[in-house]
């Protein structure tokens, strides 16, 4: 090995320099730095260190090989981190980094797997596609040992090239329009309870609404009407209404009619099933099952943060919503702090 950790007795540290950090745990309160990597012992440094447990002390001596765990934490850093993102302060050798601007996160799961694949070296994050807002931790990184040979390091820069293993797909500005069906609606036999939700979940980002018609349970009207809101230059559609497998719902028709391109019309998602992604002509076109209107999260809640950061939507990106699909409908939701839509 080219690194000698030195063990020897507590009192007889002073004058030596500690390595690394040294916690303190204090029962029912938590954890804190005692002593800081690099603090050289003083006399009245020993009666502290015995009474947090530590009898021996190693000291370090590094033949110019290796890279202490706050030095190699900072490197790892650099390769998880991307842009719109901070870093924290390292302590006992971890980094953790924030997003320090709202949007969609990616993860890369390639390049996180490659990490974590060198030994000695890890990185943890947050799930791939979920919303995050500034402030909000993304992921942790550090060293197992105290210290590393520059070997992994290097390998770990090799397997990341080109690069990181996280980025924020920021959101952008959308203008969004609102198709509400509904015959009982049109005519005025009962309150449109749907767009009010929609308007309310739109209010979270940066959105400009540019239309909003009612029609009843006519795939004509509709097509139309999707057309005539397209040409206002909405770039996101959202068709409220008959998606279910009865007769009167034909907004899975009147979409298809509209000329736009059908992603996907079924997903396996609760609730959600009948949710429809398309595309016309570069704007996005989203078919809204009745759930959204009495659920409190549905798939609407997990692609809609992907729609206003401008992430086109695939089919494999419906299908992989299985395995976390299910909502379960908690009491008190934490959504997305949760496993509902996490992949």
């Amino acid at each position: 090995m080219a690194i000698l950790m030195k063990e020897i007795r507590t009192q007889d540290a002073v004058g030596h320099i500690i390595p690394h950090d040294i916690t303190r745990i204090v029962p029912g309160k938590g954890k804190d730095v005692a002593f800081r990597k690099g603090h050289i012992v003083r006399e009245e440094d020993i009666e502290p260190l015995l009474k947090i447990g530590k009898v021996h002390l190693y000291v370090w001596e590094n033949d110019g090989s290796m890279l202490h765990e706050n030095d190699a934490a900072e490197i790892l850093a650099d390769l998880v981190a991307g842009p719109g993102m901070t870093r924290g302060e390292v302590k006992e050798g971890k980094i953790e980094i924030f997003a320090s601007v709202p949007g969609v996160l990616r993860v890369d799961k390639a390049r996180l797997d490659a990490l974590n694949m060198i030994d000695e070296i890890m990185a943890a994050t947050r799930h791939d596609y979920v919303p995050v807002t500034a402030g909000d931790k993304l992921a942790g990184t550090r060293i197992i040992p105290l210290a590393v040979e520059k070997s992994k390091i290097e390998e770990a820069k090799a397997r990341v090239s080109g690069g990181t293993v996280l980025r924020i797909h920021p959101y952008v500005h959308r203008k969004a329009a609102i198709v509400t069906t509904g015959s009982e609606v049109f005519e005025g036999l009962i309150d449109d309870g749907f767009t009010p939700i929609v308007r309310e979940k739109l209010s979270a980002y940066d959105v400009e609404e540019v239309g909003h018609i009612t029609v009843p349970d006519n795939p004509e009207m509709t097509t139309n009407a999707i057309l005539r809101v397209a040409d206002k230059g909405a770039d996101v559609i959202l068709v409220t209404g008959g998606m279910s497998v009865d007769p009167d719902d034909r907004t899975p028709l009147a979409i298809r009619n509209a000329g736009a391109r059908v992603v996907s019309y079924g997903a396996p998602v609760l609730p959600g099933a009948m949710f429809l992604v398309a595309y016309l002509n570069g704007a996005a076109v989203l078919g809204l099952p009745g759930c959204v209107m009495h659920s409190k999260k549905t798939i609407f809640d997990i692609i809609l943060p992907r729609v206003m950061a401008d992430i086109p939507i695939t089919k494999e990106d419906i299908n992989a919503l299985a395995a976390g699909g299910l909502c379960l409908n908690c009491e008190h939701c934490i959504f997305p702090a949760c496993g509902f839509g996490s992949l």
